[in-house]
């Protein structure tokens, strides 16, 4: 099982890892295309106004064009660890044990718009690239990434678990197998909403329980178990699609 999580604008500072090596992280045959993504961030830094108009931040926003600066150079640490906001502290990696570190190393990855997709312990650096961004030299982030991100993650074998937000779904479509989720909740009419601020939080829980999880389900069944036990409020709408309830209604 892989759940796929999308990243996050937010990213801890500094780290103890040696600096970016591409041959440390997962999914190798991306190396080329994050090679090139990571050389014209950082030949773009060069020029801060050009810099921040690429990637749609203020100029108040300076030090993430010097992180970008610095991608070859400054430390690195997990990738789970270098993401934050809510969903990572919904998930949050601190409390895990060696044993459930050593899961998600296998059941969790995250979608990057330099990296493509990286593994939960992959080392990175801290940087600044949204999928919506377009570079000058490169184009759109995603039509850098589609030709090959696609194929290697369609290559990934059992199941798929996408919790990746629209922009990030955009970089590179899954296998047809792949199970979706969304975020819902219920009125007294029994009217269901899509969850827009609490969403992270709750696909952050979600992700954790399918880690802390002893069984590793293969199928949509078994993952609506495994979920349901974890006192998740889950329903299948699809063969391959659950909606999760948040349950109260007010948001």
């Amino acid at each position: 099982m892989l759940v796929l999580l999308p990243p996050s604008e937010t990213k801890a500072a500094g780290g103890t890892g040696e600096p970016l090596d591409l041959d440390a992280l997962s999914f190798p045959e991306l190396n080329p295309t994050r090679a090139k993504l990571a050389d014209a961030l950082t030949e773009l830094a060069v020029d801060v106004p050009a810099s921040v108009a690429a990637l749609g931040i203020t100029p108040r926003q300076a030090d993430e064009v010097a992180r970008n600066a610095e991608l070859w150079t400054s430390p690195t640490m997990p990738a789970l660890r270098r993401y934050t906001g809510v969903l990572y502290d919904a998930l949050d990696v601190k409390s895990f044990t060696k044993a459930t570190l050593a899961k998600a190393e296998k059941r969790l990855a995250v979608a990057s718009a330099l990296f493509g997709v990286v593994a939960a312990t992959d080392p990175i650096p801290a940087y600044r690239l949204s999928g919506g961004n377009t570079l000058p030299s490169l184009g759109t982030v995603r039509s850098v990434w589609k030709p090959v991100l696609e194929p290697a993650l369609q290559a990934v074998e059992g199941l798929v678990v996408d919790l990746r937000s629209g922009t990030y779904s955009a970089l590179a479509k899954l296998r047809p197998d792949a199970v979706t989720v969304r975020v819902v909740t219920e009125d007294a009419k029994g009217d269901r909403t899509t969850v827009s601020h609490f969403n992270k939080a709750y696909k952050g829980r979600l992700a954790a329980e399918l880690v802390k999880s002893r069984s590793e389900p293969s199928t949509v069944e078994q993952l609506m178990r495994v979920l349901t036990k974890a006192g998740l409020d889950v329903e299948r709408t699809g063969e391959h699609s659950i909606e999760l309830l948040t349950g109260d209604g007010t948001h």
